[in-house]
C-alpha cells in the first residue's frame, strides 16, 4: 500500500482525522448474518499490508456460533481467504477510545476469484447482472429498529427503554415529534456518528412500536447503500450504548408490538440515457415496471428465507401489525407487500416491505434485485392491482423458516442470480441454525404444556 494512502482516504474520513494522529485500523468483512468479522490492526502494519487472510469457517458459523456442515469436498480445513480492502469505504470509527478507521474488505479465493458466498460478493454479482443488460440499479433503504431497556437474562421480556422524562417509551405514537425527543441523547450521537463517517441521514421518524424509530437513507448504488446499513447497525447499537440501552434489529422484539422491516425501494437507470425504466418519454408505467412488480411477487416467497433469515423474523409477519403478509401490489397503499409510492415519473420505483431489518443488508438488497431481475427477464405481467385492505386477504408468504427454506432450495434459478455456491452454503448454514432452535424449550411450552397435555 503507498505510503501516502491517508491523503487518498475519503474526505469524511481525512477530516476525522485532521490533526490527529491515527492509532488503529479495522479491517472488517460482513459474515453471513451481518456481524463484522475481522481484525484490528495497528495504522503502521495496516500502511504495510496490501491483504490479510481469514479462514473461510467464518462464512459456516450460524448466528449461535455453530457451524453448519457446508465446507464442501474438501472438508472443513478452514483454508484462508485473502481480504482485500476497498479503500472508499473507509470511515471513522467514533466511538472509540483512540482514533480509528474502519475498512470493508472483499473476500477471494487463493487463485483471486471472489468467494462466492461473501455477502458483499453476492451483492457485488447480482449488480453486474443488470450492468450487463445495461442497466443501473438503485435503491433506499429504510431502517427500523427498537430502543430497548438493558436486558442481560434471555428469559427475561424485551422491555421498552426508560425515555428523558423518566417513563418507559410509548407505543401507538407513530410520527410523534415528542417520542422522538424521548430519544434525543441517543439520537444526537447517531447524528454525530453518521456525521463524522460521512453518511447522510435523510430523516428520523418515531414508528409504531414502543422506543421503535426508523432512519431512512437517501437513494444510490446498491453495494454503498448496503455498506451503510452494515455501518449504521454498528453505529446505532454503539449510541445506544452510551446511554444505558440497548438498540435491536431483531424482526419482532416486543409482544404485540409491530416488527421492523428494512423496506426497501428499486429503480432502474438505463445506463445510456441516464432515464428511469420504469417510466416512458411521456411520464407513463413501461413494461418494464410492471415486469419488476411480477418478478417481486412470483419469487420473493422463495427468496423469503434471505430477506427473513430467523425464526423470530416470521413473527413479524401479523395481520394488522404494519408488517404485509402476502404479496400483493398497490398504489400507495402500505398494507400491501409491493407499494409503488407517490412519486413524480423520474423518482417511480418499487417498494419491497417484506425484508425484515434482521437481515444482512447485502444479502437482503441482492435477494430483493434478484426477485425484480428475474421479473425484468421473464417479461410476465403482475397480478391485478390490488386496491384496498390487503390485510383482510389469506397470507401467501412462507409461515415459517423452515418452509421458507424448503421453497428457497427448489429455487434454482433464483440460485443461478445469487450464485449457486451461495445458495449452498446458506441453506446448509441456516438449516444446521433451525435445528439448534428445534432444540430449545421455550417459555410458552413450559407454561401451557407441561401439566397440561
Amino acid at each position: 500500500m503507498a505510503s501516502d494512502w491517508i491523503s487518498k482516504l475519503p474526505a469524511p474520513a481525512k477530516e476525522y482525522l485532521n490533526g490527529r494522529t491515527l492509532d488503529e485500523v479495522e479491517c472488517i468483512i460482513s459474515d453471513l448474518p451481518g456481524i463484522a468479522r475481522g481484525k484490528a490492526v495497528p495504522a503502521k502494519k495496516f500502511a504495510r499490508q496490501d491483504y490479510f487472510h481469514l479462514p473461510d469457517s467464518i462464512f459456516y458459523q450460524t448466528i449461535t456460533g455453530g457451524w453448519g456442515e457446508a465446507a464442501g469436498e474438501e472438508g472443513f480445513t478452514e483454508k484462508d481467504m485473502i481480504l482485500k480492502p476497498d479503500m472508499a469505504t473507509t470511515t471513522a470509527a467514533p466511538w472509540t477510545g483512540d482514533w480509528t478507521l474502519q475498512v470493508i474488505h472483499d473476500a477471494y479465493d487463493r487463485k483471486g476469484n471472489p468467494v462466492g458466498f461473501s455477502p458483499r460478493n453476492v451483492l457485488k454479482r447480482v449488480v453486474q447482472l443488470y450492468r450487463d443488460q445495461g442497466w443501473e440499479p438503485v435503491v433506499a433503504p429504510e431502517m427500523e429498529f427498537f430502543l430497548v431497556a438493558r436486558n442481560i437474562d434471555p428469559a427475561k421480556q424485551i422491555e421498552p427503554m426508560m425515555g428523558r422524562s423518566g417513563r418507559p417509551a410509548a407505543a401507538r405514537q407513530a410520527y410523534s415529534m415528542t417520542a422522538v425527543d424521548e430519544f434525543g441523547p441517543v439520537i444526537d450521537d447517531i447524528y454525530d456518528f453518521a456525521e463524522a463517517q460521512g453518511f447522510e441521514i435523510d430523516g428520523i421518524t418515531q414508528e409504531g412500536g414502543a422506543g421503535q424509530l426508523e432512519i431512512n437513507l437517501l437513494h444510490g448504488d446498491p453495494v454503498k447503500l448496503a455498506d451503510e446499513v452494515f455501518y449504521f447497525k454498528r453505529l446505532i447499537r454503539e449510541a445506544a450504548l452510551r446511554h444505558n440501552c440497548f438498540a435491536t434489529f431483531m424482526a419482532k422484539p416486543i409482544k404485540d408490538e409491530p416488527g421492523s422491516a428494512m423496506h426497501i425501494h428499486h429503480s432502474i437507470l438505463d445506463i445510456e440515457t441516464g432515464q428511469n425504466i420504469f417510466s416512458g418519454p411521456q411520464g407513463g408505467e413501461t413494461d418494464a415496471f410492471f415486469h419488476y412488480i411480477a418478478g417481486l411477487q412470483n419469487h420473493m416467497p422463495n427468496a423469503l428465507a434471505v430477506m427473513a433469515p430467523y425464526v423470530n423474523s416470521y413473527r413479524r409477519y401479523v395481520k394488522d401489525h404494519a408488517a404485509p403478509i402476502n404479496l400483493e401490489w398497490g398504489r400507495d397503499n402500505r398494507t400491501t407487500g409491493i407499494r409503488i409510492p407517490l412519486s413524480d415519473p423520474n423518482a417511480r420505483r418499487v417498494e419491497n416491505r417484506l425484508a425484515g431489518m434482521d437481515c444482512n443488508p447485502y444479502l437482503g438488497i441482492a435477494a430483493s434485485l434478484a426477485c425484480g431481475y428475474l421479473g425484468l427477464m421473464e417479461e410476465r405481467r403482475p397480478d391485478k392491482q390490488f386496491k384496498g385492505d390487503a390485510y383482510d386477504g389469506e397470507g401467501d408468504i412462507p409461515r415459517t423458516l423452515g418452509e421458507a427454506l424448503d421453497v428457497f432450495d427448489e429455487a434454482t434459478d433464483l440460485h443461478e442470480v445469487l450464485g449457486t455456491e451461495f445458495a449452498r452454503v446458506y441453506s446448509i448454514v441456516k438449516r444446521a441454525e433451525y435445528d439448534e432452535f428445534l432444540q430449545e424449550i421455550s417459555p410458552w411450552e413450559r407454561e401451557h404444556l407441561l401439566i397440561n397435555v
